[in-house]
């Protein structure tokens, strides 16, 4: 279990100051994480890669010459924000462009292509690759779909290493995008990891049983068999990454083709036990006639304290091979000898700025106090669940939703009291709140909160007391705004199961001539029952959909946690008549 934490909310940050703090040879702290202390040359394309925290040494441990120039750093098991990942890019970008390299999660790719839009606008050019290793995440028929786990560090050193070789930001993205058609990984866990904070691992395996195919996020695995000797498992994982379905295009068979073994320790699984495997995996690979090419065995993509191992299988072609042996030296991972490099300047880090609070009427600033007011009651409401929160989550997810929802919830309150002190209106102080949210929760809910709370900021304006038909009507913005960033259904088994009913049921109040305190209430009536119904529907989006099955029986945390917020929205709106409209109940 993890047993060193002060505020489990705050520990990413923490870290990644205390990384910062060891690893001042390598790495300086950016808003979004961490760079380069070394200067990079002017023009060289800048490779980001990023993901969430827990994982060391990805992604941090991997910033340095020979590899990444910026790492977007989030929250515990979550994506960064599209903040940070774009300051992580344009703090990375000397001319040449900017290439994006990180696993293929749902919150991941929604906020890294947030970010790639935003630095496209501004005349960056941008190119994207995700890396899908693992096979047991989905078929061959759709590997598009499959989540990236310790292949990364195969796709991000290709990408690296054509970079530094003068590659330009097209033949980056082309020479990433055939290493991860060439890397494939499979992984087993012997027991699940704890988050900071937590009372019990995000999964459970009984004693002498296995987990087969997990994720590095605590996802618990599509399998479970007895636990096998490490010859056994060594022969497990081979076999599932030399079947014949699993092989690359371009590598017919495994014998006379040039192979880079990594083993991967997933956080508690000692070294002297992956030797013992690796052992076993070298004698299979070599009787199979694949030439092994710089084994890797350590730890390169971990998941906290996970017990638990995985196997990735880098097919090299020749360019592949050549681009392998550029050195790179990085706090956590070394090959080569690489040369000095001077560091780069200060103030080639992008920082955050402060806007001017644009011009408000009274009537706005009024109801921005009441806003205020009703965000303090949601950050309340969120860490009395938040607990509860995570333990749904960990069903079938990773178990970071309520930390997420925690700091969301929190970074909103305090930056809706900023506005209000400065005299903002009701729009733009619930619109500093809704970047903040997104920004400090990260994540696909992190993002999609930040986007409902933006559309109902949309609407609220900056100039008169906000009407009910204009919260309605910013509601159903909401609506469309998470179909266009998350593409999420009703069924699915995410928030948009409660957040579809809670729009119609608000409009449709409003519309009949109810206020806005009657509406919300029966709103949020409509939210709670189909929060709870989703604990029938089988997960199709997210993390949770490789591992559907496990989340029958149990509702999905976004809905939940989209319900409680609405109710306590509804309670603080029924006792602050007259409501948030200015009108009479």
């Amino acid at each position: 279990m993890t047993r060193l934490w002060n505020d489990p909310a705050v520990f990413a940050d923490e870290m990644i100051d205390g990384f910062v703090a060891a690893n001042g040879r390598y790495v300086r702290r950016i808003p979004g994480g961490v760079a380069r202390a070394t200067a990079s040359p002017a023009g060289e394309v800048a490779v980001v890669v990023g993901g969430g925290s827990g994982h060391y040494p990805a992604f941090g441990g991997l910033v340095g010459p020979g590899l990444a120039h910026a790492a977007a750093m989030g929250n515990l098991f979550a994506s960064p924000s599209t903040q940070q990942v774009y300051a992580a890019a344009r703090t990375a970008d000397t001319g040449g462009g900017v290439f994006l390299c990180y696993g293929n999660y749902a919150g991941d790719v929604l906020n890294f292509d947030a970010a790639q839009s935003r630095l496209r606008d501004e005349g960056i050019a941008v190119r994207t690759v995700t890396v899908t290793d693992d096979i047991s995440s989905a078929p061959t028929s759709e590997r598009d779909r499959r989540r990236g786990i310790a292949g990364d560090l195969a796709v991000f050193r290709a990408a690296a290493a054509a970079a530094e070789n003068g590659y330009d930001l097209d033949a980056v993205a082309e020479t990433a995008a055939r290493a991860n058609e060439r890397t494939r990984s499979f992984g087993v866990a012997f027991g699940g990891c704890t988050l900071p904070g937590a009372e019990a691992p995000l999964f459970h395996v009984a004693e002498g049983r296995m987990a087969v195919g997990l994720g590095i996020h605590g996802e618990p695995g599509i399998d479970e068999t007895d636990v096998p000797t490490a010859d056994a498992l060594a022969e497990l994982l081979v076999g599932a990454l030399t079947d014949p379905a699993e092989l690359p295009d371009g590598v017919e068979a495994v014998r006379g083709n040039r192979v880079v073994p990594i083993l991967n320790g997933l956080g508690s699984v000692k070294y002297e036990e992956l030797f013992v495997v690796y052992r076993r995996v070298a004698e299979l690979l070599g009787a199979a006639g694949a030439e092994i090419v710089d084994p890797h065995v350590g730890e390169y993509c971990t998941s906290f304290d996970m017990a638990g191992v995985s196997l990735t299988l880098f097919w090299l072609d020749d360019e592949l091979a050549q681009l392998w042996e550029h050195p790179v030296d990085t706090p956590a991972y070394r090959r080569g000898s690489v040369a000095p490099a001077p560091h780069a300047p200060a103030s080639s880090v992008v920082e955050s700025t402060v806007e001017t609070v644009p011009d408000a009427d009274d009537d706005s600033r009024g109801a921005a106090r009441r806003v205020g007011g009703l965000l303090a009651a949601v950050a309340e409401t969120v860490d009395a669940h938040a607990d509860e929160w995570g333990r749904l989550d960990a069903v079938a997810g990773d178990g970071d939703h309520g930390i997420g929802m925690q700091r969301g919830a929190r970074a909103a309150r305090a930056a809706a009291e900023d506005a209000v002190a400065r005299g903002a209106g009701a729009g733009t102080t619930l619109r500093r709140a809704a970047d903040a949210w997104a920004d400090r929760a990260g994540g696909t809910s992190g993002a999609l909160w930040g986007v409902m709370l933006a559309a109902v900021a949309d609407a609220l304006g900056d100039t008169g007391a906000p009407t009910a038909e204009r919260v309605a009507a910013g509601v159903d913005g909401a609506v469309r705004s998470v179909d266009a960033h998350g593409g999420a259904a009703v069924g699915d088994k995410t928030l948009v199961d409660a957040l579809v009913p809670f729009a119609t049921t608000l409009g449709d109040a409003v519309a009949s001539g109810s206020s806005l305190s009657v509406a919300w209430r029966d709103a949020a009536d409509a939210a709670e029952r189909a929060a709870a119904a989703t604990a029938a529907l089988r997960a199709r989006k997210g993390r949770a959909r490789t591992h559907g099955d496990h989340s029958v029986g149990t509702p999905d945390p976004g809905a939940v946690s989209l319900a409680h917020i609405a109710r306590t929205v509804g309670d603080a709106l029924a006792a602050a008549a007259p409501t948030l409209e200015g009108l009479p109940s």
